[in-house]
């Protein structure tokens, strides 16, 4: 049997949460759809899976609501379902960055086909907005890894790590695209003028260019038991998940040498 995943967010401002928390629970338990919703006061995110026209039915009724009428997703399949129950969490953040965001702020999005040309310029400052137990397996070609280990952090990172000049063109990226906007929306209230992001994250970026062509190297971390995909959007089933650390070790090494934790954290023992 095949899982059909849908990946969604959008940051608009958004009013009577409970309404839509229980809508959503609802429409997910009578369709037969597993996974996580976040409802806040700044937008929604969630990835869901299930039968198609299950997905289907639980994201009318996102879009029925009148601030998510024009929601899009981006899906992807699993063998078997990669969440075990149906979530709806009101949250205060669509993912804790611990600062203010303004939707309106966010930088410009670049299309997966004008991607490569962005970030190729020599003067484009790269950077992966994602934890470094997910950079570890796949970034792009030249982008700089913060190695943080929460979203929290990367604030921190930024003030010590970009030049003054702000000016300077910067391209952000992250998953599924949530991250890289509320991260360009910080950076442009820190003045920075030239600040993109990659439209739909790297999921969409997999989806729509070629490997022949890509500039991605390695798989794409996921937040479900797939642990990663391939360029085809593809489980790459070679991975275990670290319960300690959330690293994405070789599931075959791991099991053959019965480490617990992960190598990385017995390491650090």
């Amino acid at each position: 049997m095949t899982v059909h995943v849908a990946t969604f967010y959008k940051l608009v401002p958004l009013a009577e949460l409970a309404g839509l928390q229980r809508a959503c629970k609802a429409a997910m338990v009578t369709h037969g759809v597993t996974g996580t919703i976040l409802v806040t006061p700044e937008g929604i995110n969630g990835t869901v899976a299930g039968p198609q026209a299950g997905l289907e039915a639980v994201l009318a009724t996102l879009r029925s609501h009148p601030a998510l009428h024009d929601l899009t997703w981006k899906l992807s399949i699993a063998p078997t379902t990669p969440f075990q129950r149906a979530k709806v969490k009101v949250k205060r953040e669509v993912i804790p960055l611990g600062h203010p965001t303004t939707p309106d702020l966010a930088g410009a999005y670049v299309a997966p086909a004008d991607w490569n040309a962005l970030i190729a310029n020599p003067r484009t400052i790269t950077i992966d907005t994602r934890n470094d137990y997910e950079v570890k397996i796949g970034r792009f070609d030249h982008a700089l890894n913060p190695q943080t280990r929460t979203f929290k952090e990367l604030p921190g990172w930024l003030a010590e790590n970009l030049p003054a000049d702000r000016s300077t063109p910067i391209a952000m990226y992250c998953t599924g695209g949530i991250r890289c906007e509320k991260s360009t929306a910080y950076l442009r209230a820190q003045g920075y003028t030239d600040v993109y992001h990659l439209e739909g994250g790297i999921l969409k970026y997999l989806e729509a260019v070629p490997a022949s062509q890509s500039l991605w190297r390695g798989d794409c971390y996921v937040f479900d038991d797939r642990v990663a995909v391939d360029h085809q959007l593809q489980p790459a089933t070679q991975y275990a998940i670290c319960p300690q650390c959330n690293s994405a070790v070789n599931a075959a090494d791991w099991r053959r040498n019965d480490i617990t934790p992960c190598p990385q954290c017995r390491s650090k023992l």
